[in-house]
């Protein structure tokens, strides 16, 4: 399986949207600005630089269909299992409960980073983004009648910060103060100006009722179905086999803007498989709807049906233009094997890209070069500007290639035995103190270079496999292990592992996030998304300028210094990335016309019911 690079920023952003499938949840792009939304007074949205697209008073989002039909069920797959409906603890495997909680603001796709009331009202910053307010929606009700309060965004705020995953503390670490300073209105206060996103982050706080949580353990795993304020609540469900999301009639929200042309389905059942060729094949069976399909291999091979042909499954590609992201063969840099630079950059040069593409993956990807890749935020050719000033501050504290070489991924001859390259590969590792005896690499004290490659699926053994045998020339052991799914999650939460295949998604606005990925404080924190075991002082303090960035500019070149650091530390093995979404779904769906620049936006999809009314008999056959 080749992951589809999911949205980065925050991990509550885009909440709502259906994470179906592998599918990832869609955040926002650059868009034309419009309206003014800062440091003017109480707004309907906020932008994290600049102006917001949408007017206030506006209708809908442009890539909806507001007279998208309401009905239908429909039917997706999920690899792995599930064991609590609770996803802001360490503990447990949750439900992938999509559309159960309102978030107070919500993003749109087409904006680089802004976001509109969904719960509030209005939000309100100063120019400086000292604090923000928000005022609730006098209408926001839970799914038993009774009002969203400020007292329930209180209580979440501190619940999360105190009992859930580290991540929350992370991103709220700048918060001083959060109090209620009128009867629908809650104020948080910041320690500084300095953390321009802060506002942005807290409207993606997914709210969560006080009073029902009042009687319940908030740090304790639990299969009873939560109490909600979204467009959906939990149905029928069967732990580790099906989950049905029901959508809630009379839901208090369904007018407000943000949601106009969403949350079209009545349910959405979530089928879970151990294995994900048993979920392909139920896909094509008809057991299943709709799926994002993250392997070449299967785009090009499988789905070959007879209807494919009659024209009942349909095959799309839905172009887009956001960040690509990380996804790479990670090395855990608490492990002594990995620290030296020049180890992982032989590492590095032993993966044969060209080969696994030509070979695996059809010639369909482009090799990831750039942790902001696809993006005006990649850093290319030499620093220059505010890049280079903020680069100079810290010579001496990151690598000197910095300064003189753009970073490149090594390329080979696409023989999958690429001799120059591990020609260079075994001089670095000479130059590291390895040496070759008996045809095994060894340290001074003969010890082997030997790792574990931990995987959670299968799928991914056919790109694994091949690089292990790549680097037996040089003497290096390396084997696959592949657990399922809940023990690889806590083998990574407690940083358990030599290399995993680990992806960073980015948004085209990225901040609070990258602590969480590169931070110092975050390298110790189980559950910590600090996967690489980065402390490093001058990359704390290019995430920190990153965070602090006053304008768009100032975001793009800080972005850039801290990227291009990051690519010449040289931390992980670099994979690939697309440029499209590759959909499968049974032609009973309906979309709207507008695709944004970010791609897939599932929740705007509906059923004609019609076309499910022809298209179900022949998947019911299908299914015998």
């Amino acid at each position: 399986m080749e992951p589809i690079m999911p949205n980065g920023g925050a991990p509550t952003r885009g909440a709502r949207c259906l994470a179906l499938g592998g599918l990832a949840c869609i955040a926002a792009v650059l868009a034309l600005p419009a309206v003014a939304a800062d440091g003017q007074g109480p707004s309907h949205g906020l932008a994290m630089h600049g102006e917001v697209k949408y007017p206030k008073g506006f209708k809908h989002f442009d890539y909806v269909n507001p007279r998208a039909p309401k009905g239908g069920e429909i039917r997706v797959g999920a690899v792995g299992t599930f064991d609590s409906f609770n996803p802001f603890i360490i503990k447990g495997n949750p439900a992938g409960a999509s559309g159960l909680y309102d978030t107070l603001m919500e993003s749109s796709a087409d904006e680089a980073f802004s976001e509109y009331g969904l719960l509030a009202e209005t939000i309100e910053t100063p120019a400086d983004r000292s604090w923000v307010a928000f005022t609730l929606r006098a209408e926001a009700r839970w799914h038993d009648g009774q009002p969203v309060t400020v007292e329930d965004v209180i209580w979440t705020f501190d619940t999360l910060r105190e009992k859930g995953r580290p991540f929350y503390r992370l991103y709220y670490q700048d918060v001083t103060k959060v109090e209620a300073t009128g009867p629908r209105t809650v104020k948080f206060t910041f320690k500084n100006n300095r953390n321009r996103e802060l506002p942005l982050i807290l409207g993606q706080i997914p709210i969560l009722p006080k009073h029902w949580w009042a009687t319940r353990k908030f740090e304790e795993s639990s299969l009873e179905p939560p109490l909600g304020s979204g467009p959906y609540k939990i149905g029928k469900f069967e732990p580790g086999r099906f989950l049905v999301m029901e959508r809630v009639p009379g839901y208090w929200g369904k007018d407000v803007p943000v949601n106009v042309g969403r949350s079209n389905f009545d349910a959405m059942r979530t089928e879970y498989f151990r294995d994900a060729t048993v979920l392909l094949e139920a896909f094509k069976g008809g057991q299943l709807d709709f799926r994002t399909e993250n392997s070449a291999k299967n785009w090009a091979t499988a789905y070959d049906i007879p209807a494919l042909k009659e024209g009942l499954l349909v095959k799309d590609e839905l172009r887009h233009e956001r960040t690509s992201g990380m996804q790479g063969f990670i090395m855990n840099q608490r492990r002594p094997l990995f620290r030296d630079r020049r180890v992982r950059e032989a590492l590095i040069l032993a993966f044969d890209f060209e080969w696994s593409n030509k070979n695996l993956f059809f010639g369909t990807y482009s090799r990831t070069r750039s942790f902001f890749d696809n993006s005006e935020l990649a850093a290319r050719g030499l620093p220059a500007g505010e890049e280079l000033e903020v680069l100079q501050r810290l010579k001496g504290q990151v690598p000197d290639e910095v300064f003189t070489q753009e970073y490149n991924p090594p390329t080979s001859d696409g023989t999958g035995r690429d001799r120059r390259n591990l020609k260079r590969a075994a001089d670095l590792l000479k130059e590291a103190g390895w040496t070759v005896k008996e045809g095994k690499l060894v340290d001074k004290d003969g010890k082997p270079f030997k790792f574990e490659i931990l995987l959670d699926s299968p799928l991914f053994e056919r790109i694994a496999l091949p690089y292990v045998q790549s680097l037996k020339p040089l003497g290096i052991e390396a084997v696959v292990r592949t657990i399922d799914p809940v023990q690889s999650r806590r083998r990574e939460d407690t940083f358990d592992f030599d290399m995993v295949v680990e992806v960073f998604g980015q948004s085209e606005s990225p901040g609070n996030e990258q602590r969480d990925y590169w931070g110092s404080a975050s390298a110790d924190r189980e559950g910590g998304r600090n996967k690489i075991g980065l402390k490093d002082p001058a990359i704390d303090a290019l995430v920190e300028l990153v965070i602090a960035a006053p304008d768009r500019k100032s975001l793009v070149e800080r972005t850039r210094a801290l990227d291009r650091v990051l690519q010449w530390g040289m931390w992980l093995v670099p994979h690939w990335h697309s440029r499209v979404d590759r959909v499968a779904y049974w032609s009973f769906f309906g979309r709207p016309d507008v695709v944004p620049k970010r791609g897939l936006v599932f929740d705007a999809w509906w059923i004609d019911a019609q076309k499910q009314a022809q298209v179900r008999p022949r998947q019911q056959k299908a299914a015998q």
